[in-house]
């Protein structure tokens, strides 16, 4: 098992593309959105995923991932996705000698726009590259999974 340390921010602007040293379309639905486990099955270009997590506490949350047949996630995603499926592009940002995760969603919210850093432990420092806006680590409202059981954001954003 592992843990995934993970702050996330609303970004500002659209600096992170000339920043970005790759981008990939992610498709991603959900086979269970109950907080204690979530359960995604993801596209990733040509590769597919499972991925459990568990509870968030804070930034920090248990998670299980595992490569599976591609032809399986598309499968999975046509027909035992509960809720919306999510359709995003993924842009990897390297500063400040961390990795950038910004994923720019086409739907079921199109125009949303959050960036996440993956740290090694909740204490680490970092480095805020210029297009970030808000913090919003912890806010369920930007949670993928409740993002798509919802079929895109409150209205109260």
């Amino acid at each position: 098992m592992a843990k995934e340390i993970e702050r996330k921010f609303l970004v500002a602007g659209d600096a992170y593309k000339s920043m970005a040293s790759k981008s990939i379309r992610i498709i991603q639905g959900y086979l269970s959105t109950d907080k204690k486990a979530v359960v995604r099955v993801r596209r990733w270009g040509d590769d597919a995923y499972l991925t459990v997590k568990g509870e968030n506490r804070g930034s920090v949350r248990d998670e299980w991932e595992y490569a599976i047949p591609a032809a399986d996630a598309d499968e999975m995603l046509g027909r035992l996705v509960s809720g919306t499926v999510v359709d995003k592009t993924r842009y990897i940002v390297e500063f400040g000698g961390h990795v950038w995760e910004v994923d720019e969603f086409h739907s079921p919210v199109q125009g949303l726009v959050v960036a996440e850093i993956e740290l090694s432990d909740e204490n680490e420092q970092f480095m805020m590259p210029p297009f970030l806006g808000a913090e919003v680590t912890g806010d369920p409202r930007y949670y993928n999974s409740n993002i798509s059981r919802s079929g895109g954001m409150s209205s109260d954003i």
